[in-house]
């Protein structure tokens, strides 16, 4: 019988199956911003064009750099760039590249398109950074924050926007259909249930009156032509698992260039968690040699 877990991932049992709930939204998002407060002292922040915050990561030589817009996660309803420091100073002390981490406006109180609408002035902000090589252009996120990036790719070549080369979905939020669906093995969820998820969605979507579109719900694209090479990862305990694969098929189905790195056993969040293990290293790992290819660094 194959283990419920990656052998790697030792939390994996006393993990719980929900980090946040309506009831504690408000006092977890205050945390954050607290710990954003202390923590990011010395980090560079600029005001986006939506009058949100934007967490820059800059390199000390001159450019053209590579650039990466590197959206956190949190379903939509909560979440904070502090999350997303370690791989955003890694990304530019190892790849060289300009990383800018915004924040986003949260649903239920902002419901689409607000946060899409943030993180689209985000990029656009990013590309008309000095020194930011505009064929060399990334984005990609965390949990929700993947998803938003797999929007922001579908709005830019719907409006002819910023040249987005290159899109890194991890553990991606794409699919709002999955809070009607039946949740897959719910004793092997961690930290996202099916419950908070659907909230979520419900919250977010609460202002689109008829079909749900694309740059809302990514799976629901019908025509993936145009849009930049993916890398989706995930793992096989997300409650995420089979909408990330689905839209790894989409893309490869409509001749983008995509790779997809489902890891065995592992559940929503393990990068986080467990940083430090083998398996999350190799992950993480593979998440920048992706963007290393993409960006042609040598």
């Amino acid at each position: 019988m194959a283990e419920r877990f990656h052998p790697d991932l030792k939390r994996a049992r006393r993990m719980s199956r929900q980090a946040v709930s309506p009831a504690t939204l408000r006092p977890y998002r205050a945390l954050l911003s607290l710990g954003g407060a202390l923590t990011g002292r010395g980090v560079e922040k600029a005001d986006g064009p939506t009058g949100q915050p934007i967490w820059v990561y800059r390199p000390t030589v001159d450019g053209p750099h590579p650039a990466l817009l590197w959206i956190h996660g949190g379903g939509l309803v909560f979440g904070h760039p502090l999350t997303e420091r370690r791989f955003a100073t890694d990304v530019r002390d190892e790849l060289g590249a300009l990383v800018a981490c915004p924040t986003y406006r949260f649903a239920p109180e902002h419901p689409y398109p607000a946060a899409l609408d943030d993180a689209y002035a985000a990029l656009t902000w990013l590309a008309e950074q000095p020194g930011v090589d505009p064929d060399r252009i990334a984005v990609g996120g965390d949990s929700a924050g993947g998803g938003l990036a797999a929007a922001l790719a579908i709005r830019a070549r719907d409006r002819g926007g910023p040249k987005i080369a290159f899109q890194l979905l991890h553990e991606p939020m794409l699919d709002e259909a999955t809070r009607h669906a039946p949740p897959p093995a719910p004793d092997t969820l961690r930290l996202w249930s099916h419950g908070i998820n659907r909230w979520a969605w419900d919250g977010y979507l609460s202002g689109v009156e008829g079909d749900v579109p694309a740059t809302a719900s990514p799976a629901r694209l019908t025509d993936a032509s145009g849009l930049p090479p993916a890398w989706i990862g995930v793992g096989t305990r997300d409650l995420f698992h089979g909408e990330a694969t689905a839209y790894a098929a989409r893309l490869r189905d409509a001749g983008i260039a995509t790779e997809l790195h489902e890891v065995d056993g592992a559940y929503h969040g393990f990068v986080q968690t467990e940083g430090s293990a083998p398996v999350a290293r190799d992950y993480v790992a593979r998440m920048k040699a992706a963007l290393e290819r993409a960006w042609h660094v040598t």
